[in-house]
């Protein structure tokens, strides 16, 4: 019994804190406020730390939860409630931040590693939106050569890891 609760005790948790400021920056709104969080997560739970990038994505259209998700292989997943936008400020969020065409930086990250490579947008999209990129330079081809990736801020998508 002993040897089990040392083990557990030794395991690492998630940064808690750190989750919090990837959905603010997914939402683009911090904890609290307007289309933010509607409060940082539960400083309760004792999450498995996470090997690969966190994968975050809205639960449904209507962006009333963000689902937080470690793609590991006995990963976890929460549901972060976001507290709702007034309809002017949503008009003004939707806006697109990356146009189709735009030069934009293709960016993965993982534990230790981040790279990064130039590519074009082959869609238009807000922050928070997944739009088609391909490498810079790749000419027209094939469907399967498009990448899917989330939008971050003008000029800059974000691949997702499996």
């Amino acid at each position: 019994m002993s040897l089990s609760l040392a083990i557990l005790a030794a395991a690492p948790f998630a940064d808690l804190a750190a989750i919090d400021a990837q959905v603010a920056q997914f939402t683009g709104a911090p904890a609290g406020e307007e289309g933010g969080a509607v409060r940082p997560v539960d400083r309760r739970l004792r999450l498995q730390d996470c090997e690969a990038m966190l994968d975050l994505r809205w639960n449904t259209a209507s962006r009333q939860t963000v689902v937080v998700q470690c793609p590991d292989t006995d990963g976890w997943r929460i549901f972060v409630p976001v507290r709702s936008v007034s309809v002017a400020a949503q008009a003004e969020k939707q806006v697109p931040v990356v146009n189709r065409g735009d030069s934009v930086a293709i960016a993965v990250a993982g534990r230790g590693f981040s790279v990064s490579q130039p590519g074009e947008a082959l869609e238009s999209g807000s922050a928070g939106d997944w739009i088609r990129v391909r490498k810079a330079g790749e000419g027209r081809r094939q469907s399967g050569d498009t990448l899917r990736a989330l939008v971050v801020r003008p000029g800059l998508v974000r691949l997702s890891l499996p």
